[in-house]
């Protein structure tokens, strides 16, 4: 599944450098993520490094967004090729 990122945050700035697929960007007030390019690293990573790296805690599951590992895998492969 997607991850989001939710009210909590604080704009640390922490989320964004860390995201190997460019799905995090300033949105109107906040972070936000691009579910169509987040893979929750795989592909990449063992673990999602956002959420590694956040001091607060606020990136979490999409339940709007629900994907298997292979489905994460399957969107890895269309954005790197």
């Amino acid at each position: 599944m997607a991850l989001l990122i939710n009210s909590k945050c604080i704009n640390c700035d922490m989320c964004d450098p860390e995201c190997p697929n460019e799905a995090i960007y300033m949105g109107a007030k906040i972070y936000q993520i691009d579910a169509s390019k987040c893979t929750e690293c795989v592909g990449h990573y063992d673990k999602p490094t956002c959420v590694s790296v956040c001091p607060i805690d606020c990136i979490k599951p999409d339940p709007a967004h629900r994907e298997n590992i292979d489905e994460l895998a399957e969107k890895y492969v269309l954005l790197t090729n």
